[in-house]
């Protein structure tokens, strides 16, 4: 394994914003705005890809699709989707300032990273418009990247592809995908780490996946904590994850050990 040189993580559900929320919340009431409610799982599923994407991909969804059918009388059409996305943008604009906040051990585990000379880039589903609001309200409570892209900078082909990664490897100086890991919160993900040719790593405490808040989570008896960790653990595991940790605390030993192999 070469020397790792950079970690480029994800950020609703993995750096900031646990439990990802605010793209749940936003989606959910653009939705209702056109007569459809979807479920929280409906909602996660496609979590981490573009936003339009997002959205298209629950419109194709059996229970979605019929819903929409039957409130509107039709099928859905592309400026359905275009809607639902206008409506979303705006819900999530109103609302991002308040998820922010980075998860627990990020800023620690950033620290320590850069201390080993480890540089620290990102990938995001959100707009440049969105992360005009994230990035510098993150910062304002001590996390801050050396480099963020968003799917705009990359011709909006956003995850699953690796173009993103490759955007933060040329601005980072990133000799080879094998001296960079992609950390994330979703299946969009792992596949975007896998697409780009590096190791890949998913996070279970407070990851979309599990979609639990800190209280709820924190909340849950010893065995049904369990429970939740084994099922998010299979999901990245059959998506192809080649590490799962349970939350950031566990990524410096983790790159150590991959380092040393």
């Amino acid at each position: 394994m070469s020397k790792i040189e950079a970690v480029i993580f994800d950020w609703a559900g993995t750096t900031v914003d646990y439990g990802c929320f605010a793209p749940v919340r936003a989606f959910i009431e653009a939705f209702k705005t056109f007569g459809v409610e979807p479920t929280d799982d409906e909602v996660r599923k496609p979590m981490g890809m573009l936003k339009w994407d997002h959205i298209h991909t629950m419109m194709q969804m059996e229970r979605i699709t019929e819903e929409w059918k039957r409130v509107h009388g039709r099928m859905w059409t592309k400026e359905d989707v275009d809607a639902v996305y206008r409506r979303s943008e705006r819900s999530i604009l109103d609302i991002l300032h308040d998820y922010a906040e980075p998860k627990p051990h990020v800023l620690e585990t950033v620290k320590e990273l850069r201390a080993q000379g480890i540089k620290i880039g990102s990938t995001t589903g959100y707009t440049d418009e969105m992360m005009s609001i994230v990035v510098p309200e993150a910062k304002k409570q001590g996390y801050e990247p050396d480099a963020w892209f968003s799917p705009n900078s990359v011709g909006n082909m956003g995850r699953p592809y690796p173009y993103m990664i490759f955007r933060n490897m040329e601005a980072l100086k990133i000799s080879s995908v094998h001296s960079a890991v992609k950390v994330g919160d979703t299946v969009a993900d792992i596949k975007e780490g896998i697409n780009a040719g590096m190791i890949s790593v998913g996070v279970i405490e407070g990851s979309s996946v599990m979609g639990l808040s800190m209280e709820e989570y924190r909340s849950l008896t010893e065995d049904r904590r369990k429970e939740e960790c084994d099922r998010v653990r299979r999901v990245y595991e059959e998506c192809g994850a080649d590490h799962v940790i349970m939350d950031m605390s566990e990524l410096c030993p983790l790159l150590a050990s991959v380092s040393a192999d």
